[in-house]
Parts: structure tokens; C-alpha cells; sequence
């Protein structure tokens, strides 16, 4: 039985309550035209379905494995434990260390398990980051990253001349 949607990119969460943060990393990879998977899957509440998604999301083709998790923060290296794709890890902000257990746990992986970490809370980047690795094998996606980014630069330098022309 299938249960996995074909798609570019898996976004993986450990709970529902962190669709919030993850959201920016689907809709700059929707933006971008890329299809996206979106599941709440717990690296300690239900490892064998997680397991099992991921190994189904790669024999369909899934490119890159994006996950986000708060606390201990396991699922990103238990995805990695799971695949030879790239996976990006997400540490979700929250509880009394702020995210910053989350995040030591993100990129702390043993050798061998590499996990690629971004900022706490740091969803959009993780989804730039998803695209341009795809973007290698792919003009077409590549230009469009390229796109994105000259108008973020452009948004920057309006902005630029907006505050240069109130102190002239």
C-alpha cells in the first residue's frame, strides 16, 4: 500500500504543534515549483512508521529530507539513519533552553551521519538550501533560485534607498 505522496522534498516533523516553524520551508519550496510532502512523524513516538516513510519517499525519488524537531531533536539523524539523501535539520525553538538543546542536538551527529543544521526556528533557509541542492541537476530550478535570490537583494536595496532618502 502507498501512503507516500511523490515528491522533490519530505518535510518531517515531530509534532504538530512545530507545523508553524516548518511552514516557510514548503511554501518557499512550493514557490519555487518544487513538489513537497508534508508529514508529522516522531522519531521517538513512532519510529517504525518514520522509518518507514522514509525508506518509501526515497525509492520514489524524494531528493532531499527536511526535519524539524524541538527538545532532543532526534528525527533529522534518525531520517539520516534511514537514507543515503541529504537531509537538513530544523531545531525548533521552544522550551527553557530556547532551542539551543535542540539545535546541539541537530548537529551533533556521530561520524558517518551527516545532517545539515540551520538556525534555530531557520525553516525558510532549510527550504533555499533543499532547492539549490536539487538545483545542481537542474537548470530550469536553478535559475529560478537564482531569481529569488536577486529579489530578495533587490527588496534590499529599495529599502536601502527609502531610508537613504529620509536623511538626505
Amino acid at each position: 500500500m502507498n501512503s507516500t505522496q511523490v515528491s522533490d522534498v519530505a518535510i518531517l516533523m515531530g509534532s504538530k504543534s512545530d507545523l508553524e516553524t516548518m511552514r516557510p520551508a514548503a511554501q518557499v519550496l512550493q514557490k519555487l515549483g518544487l513538489r513537497v510532502a508534508v508529514r508529522v512523524l516522531s522519531a521517538h513516538r513512532t519510529p517504525e512508521q518514520a522509518a518507514a516513510f522514509v525508506r518509501e519517499a526515497t525509492a520514489q525519488g524524494t531528493k532531499v529530507f527536511i526535519c524539524g524537531a524541538g527538545g532532543a531533536a532526534h528525527l533529522a539523524g534518525a531520517v539520516a539513519a534511514h537514507t543515503l539523501r541529504p537531509v537538513i535539520g530544523i531545531p525548533v525553538g521552544g522550551g527553557s533552553l530556547g532551542g539551543l538543546d535542540a539545535l546541539l542536538s541537530t548537529v551533533m551527529m556521530p561520524p558517518g551521519m551527516p545532517v545539515a543544521t540551520v538556525a534555530i526556528g531557520g525553516a525558510e533557509n532549510a527550504g533555499l538550501l533543499a532547492a539549490q541542492i536539487i538545483a545542481v541537476g537542474d537548470q530550469d530550478l536553478a535559475a529560478k533560485v537564482a531569481a529569488e535570490r536577486e529579489a530578495r537583494r533587490k527588496k534590499v536595496l529599495d529599502s536601502d534607498a527609502e531610508v537613504r532618502a529620509q536623511f538626505p
